[in-house]
């Protein structure tokens, strides 16, 4: 079995990852990673269905009440979640089944963790905000994912859209060049703006430049607000809920107006290119 270094992880961490991966999990993630891979034979798998196990584990929790420990699982599980992506990516071994099963457990134990979490506290304290609370939460998971694919899935349609276009249009009328010895005309420096300084950063440190995904916002409802106490469910849950629909918000808009330029509008299946 070959011995992998740390350096050897590392490398199949994402280009870029959520802020909460990058700094609160990865660095835990990677060393559990590197035992995992040089000292046992467990496939990336076997990590998913350990991290939905774990995932169950957390949700029992929160439906008895016990939100500290329910917390900690839900951390583990994510965790366990996060290398199995890493074993896949380092020893090669990753598959198409393991892919459906990564996606699908995340939404399982999120949804479960929502219900056992509305359940848990509903029982204590007879409050309807925790059940509207653990709906929300669902939805919001659900609407998130099924939004995201959706989004990708346009702006591939619409770029081989504009591509076809630029095929059809005929050939392209090349620049003239220009003649020897004339200048190069100055251009304007552009100014680095606080928002592009602050994308720069974040690109340096593997972070995307949306702050707020669904990652963030499971470990705000499920770990952050658990710990913090029940005081601090509802409203960590409700600010962390808004923030994740003001970027879904945001992402539709761009995606709006990247499609205005050339509108994905679906061909028929038979139709026939007519010759020039």
């Amino acid at each position: 079995m070959r011995a992998y270094s740390l350096n050897d992880v590392h490398a199949t961490r994402k280009r870029k990852d959520s802020w909460w991966t990058v700094y609160m999990v990865d660095p835990v993630a990677c060393r559990l990673t590197l035992l995992v891979a040089n000292h046992t034979n467990i496939t990336p798998n076997g990590l998913s269905r350990l991290s939905l196990v774990l995932g169950m584990g957390s949700a029992v929790c929160f439906a008895f009440g016990q939100l500290v420990a329910g917390a900690a699982l839900f951390y583990v599980s994510f965790m366990v979640d996060c290398m199995d992506g890493k074993i896949a990516r380092l020893k090669q071994t990753g598959t198409a089944f393991g892919l459906w099963l990564d996606y699908v457990g995340d939404r399982i134990r999120v949804v479960c963790c929502a219900i056992g979490l509305a359940i848990g506290q509903y029982a204590a304290t007879g409050d309807d905000a925790y059940i509207m609370l653990g709906a929300g939460v669902a939805v919001l998971d659900l609407f998130r994912y099924v939004n995201a694919p959706q989004m990708k899935r346009v702006r591939e349609v619409v770029k081989e859209n504009r591509l076809e276009a630029r095929m059809n249009a005929g050939p392209v009328v090349p620049r003239q060049p220009r003649p020897p010895g004339m200048p190069r005309p100055p251009r304007a420096p552009k100014a680095l703006t606080v928002r592009r300084r602050l994308g720069r950063f974040l690109i340096r440190h593997r972070v995307r430049t949306h702050l707020i995904s669904g990652i963030e916002f499971h470990a705000a409802v499920f770990v952050v607000a658990p710990l913090a106490g029940v005081a601090a469910l509802l409203p960590v849950s409700i600010v962390a809920g808004t923030l994740l629909l003001l970027n879904e918000i945001f992402l539709i808009y761009r995606m709006w107006l990247f499609t205005r330029a050339a509108p994905a509008v679906p061909r028929p299946e038979n139709a026939q290119r007519v010759p020039a």
